[in-house]
C-alpha cells in the first residue's frame, strides 16, 4: 500500500495520464472520454460450504470500448478493490493499445485469498462468480474477455469457460470467452511463460540500443548483468529464469514473501523455485543469506531490478535508496507516481508496465484468435515448410558429394533448418515481433520530442493517441 503522503494506485494512474496528455492536442471532451472508466459492475453472491452460506463481493470493470472485445484477467486476492480494478482497467487500455491488440481495457477481481479453500470448494466459488458475470455478457467471446492474473491460473479459466459454455450451449466459440486455458481446454502453447517471456524480449529490445543502454549508465548486453527479481511468482520466475538460462544475466536476489535471499555470485533461479514450491517460502534456502526484510533487498547494488509481485512496492520511502540504474516493471504499478519522479530525477531509467508485461495480453490474443479460427497454429504450413527446405538442403548435399571435403552440411544446422515452425515457436516469434515493435514506437517517441524525457510518458502518448484514433474513427 502506498504511503499516506503519497497518491493511491489509482491517483498514480490518473497522474501519469495528466503528464501525457498535458503535451498532446487532444479536445477536453476527448480526453475526458479516455481517461473515465466507462462502467464497474460490482457483484455479491453466496455459496453454500462447510455448512453455510459465505458470502463474496468481486468486480469487473469495463474502462473503454473503444474496440471490442475488451480485454483484462480476473485477480484473487483479499486486497482487490473498485479503485485496484478500475485503475487496472485503464492500465489493460493503454497496453493493448501500446501492443496493438485489438481490444479495449477491462479487469475484474473477487475478494478472496484462495489458499483458505480447498480446490473443490474454490472451484465452485470461480463457477459462481464466472455465472453472475455472464449473464450480464461481462465474460463473452465478442464483448469481454477475461486471462489469468494474481492468485488465478490455467485451472480457474477451464472453470470459467466451462461455465460459459454450460450457459451457452450453442455458441461454437464458446472457448474464446476467456484465455489462459490449459491447452486440452483450447489454450495455447506458451501462455503461462508469455508475460516473463516479454519480459526477457523487452530488455533484449532495449539492450539492442547502446543509445538507450548509455542512458541507463550500463554497456553491452545483457550477458553477465546482475538482476534483483522481486516476486518469484509465474512472471518473476519465467523472467529470472529466461533471463538466466538465454541470456547469461546473473540473478542476485529474489524476494519473496516471507524475505529475501541474495547472493553476489548467483542464484540458481529452477533451485530457488523448487524450494519455494516444496516449503512456501525461501527461508532456509541453502547457498545464499536470507534477509527477513525482503524489501530490504530492493535497495541492494544490481544492473536491473524487477519487480514481478505487487504494486506500489517502491514509493517515496525508500525510492531515493534504490540504486538499480534500470528498472523493468514486471508487475502493474509497481513504481508510485512519486516514487516515479524520485527515480527520474536520479537519472533511473524505467521500462514501464504497461510495455514491460505486455506480453500476457500479447499472446492471450494469440489465443482468441487460435479458438476463433479453430484450428492449431502451424497445423497447415508446418510441413510444407518442412518440405520446401528439404529441397535446399537436397541441392546442397549434392554439392556437397561434388566437393567431397572441402565443404560440408554440418548435421545441427541441417536438424535446425529441416525442423518447421510448432505452435510454441510461433507464439514466440510473434510475441518477440510485438514487444520490438511496441518498444521501437515509444523509442521514436522519446528520443524525437524534446517534451518527452522517459519512457513512460512516451508510452501513455502512443497509447493514448491510438485509442483518440480509434474514438475518431468512430465518429466520437
Amino acid at each position: 500500500m502506498s504511503p499516506a503522503n503519497e497518491p493511491s494506485f489509482r491517483e498514480s494512474v490518473d497522474l501519469m495520464f495528466n503528464r501525457a496528455v498535458a503535451i498532446m492536442d487532444l479536445p477536453p471532451g476527448l480526453e475526458e472520454k479516455i481517461r473515465v472508466c466507462n462502467a464497474t459492475y460490482t457483484v455479491r453472491f453466496g455459496v453454500r460450504l462447510r455448512g453455510q452460506i459465505h458470502t463474496f463481493t468481486g468486480y469487473r470493470s469495463v474502462h473503454s470500448e473503444h474496440m471490442e472485445p475488451v480485454k483484462g484477467g480476473i485477480r484473487f486476492a483479499t486486497a482487490v478493490n473498485q479503485d485496484e480494478v478500475e485503475a487496472l482497467a485503464a492500465l489493460m487500455t493503454y497496453k493493448c493499445a501500446l501492443v496493438e491488440t485489438p481490444f479495449g481495457g477491462s479487469k475484474g477481481g473477487l475478494c478472496i485469498d484462495p489458499r483458505e479453500w480447498d480446490e473443490h470448494e474454490l472451484e465452485l466459488i470461480t463457477r459462481r462468480f464466472a455465472y453472475e458475470l455472464v449473464k450480464r455478457d461481462l465474460i463473452h467471446p465478442a464483448q469481454n474477455v477475461p486471462a489469468p492474473d494474481m492468485g488465478t491460473g490455467e485451472r480457474e479459466m477451464a472453470w470459467i469457460a466451462d461455465q460459459f459454455a454450460r450457459m451457452n450451449t450453442t455458441d461454437i466459440n464458446s472457448r474464446a470467452c476467456v484465455t489462459g486455458k490449459p491447452l486440452n481446454a483450447g489454450g495455447i502453447a506458451g501462455r503461462v511463460e508469455a508475460t516473463g517471456r516479454g519480459v526477457q524480449y523487452a530488455l533484449r529490445e532495449f539492450f539492442r540500443h547502446p543509445e538507450d543502454v548509455k542512458k541507463a549508465n550500463l554497456s553491452g548486453s545483457l550477458d553477465g548483468k546482475r538482476v534483483i527479481v522481486q516476486g518469484l511468482g509465474n512472471v518473476g520466475y519465467h523472467a529470472a529464469k529466461f533471463l538466466q538460462q538465454e541470456d547469461g544475466a546473473i540473478v542476485t536476489g529474489i524476494i519473496e514473501r516471507d524475505g529475501a535471499l541474495f547472493n553476489p555470485d548467483g542464484l540458481d533461479v529452477e533451485a530457488v523455485h523448487a524450494w519455494l514450491a516444496k516449503h512456501g517460502g525461501v527461508a532456509g534456502f541453502p547457498d545464499a543469506t536470507h534477509t527477513a526484510e525482503g524489501a530490504a533487498v530492493l535497495e541492494e547494488d544490481c544492473d536491473i531490478l524487477i519487480p514481478a509481485a505487487l504494486e506500489a512496492v517502491i514509493t517515496l520511502d525508500n525510492a531515493a535508496r534504490i540504486k538499480a540504474p534500470l528498472i523493468i516493471e514486471a508487475a502493474n504499478g509497481p513504481v508510485t507516481a512519486g516514487a516515479d519522479e524520485v527515480l527520474r530525477k536520479k537519472g533511473t531509467i524505467i521500462i514501464p508496465d504497461m510495455y514491460a508485461n505486455a506480453g500476457g495480453v500479447t499472446v492471450s490474443y494469440f489465443e482468441w484468435v487460435k479458438n476463433l479460427s479453430h484450428i492449431r497454429f502451424g497445423r497447415m504450413q508446418r510441413r510444407q515448410e518442412e518440405a520446401r527446405h528439404q529441397l535446399v538442403v537436397d541441392e546442397l548435399e549434392r554439392l556437397d558429394r561434388y566437393l567431397g571435403d572441402a565443404w560440408t552440411l554440418r548435421p545441427e544446422f541441417k536438424d535446425k533448418y529441416l525442423r518447421g515452425a510448432d505452435e510454441l515457436e510461433l507464439v514466440r516469434s510473434g510475441l518477440d515481433d510485438t514487444m520490438r515493435t511496441a518498444y521501437q514506437s515509444m523509442r521514436e517517441v522519446w528520443h524525437d520530442r524534446d517534451d518527452v524525457d522517459d519512457l513512460r510518458v512516451a508510452a501513455y502518448l502512443v497509447a493514448i493517441d491510438r485509442v483518440a484514433a480509434s474514438y475518431r474513427a468512430k465518429g466520437l
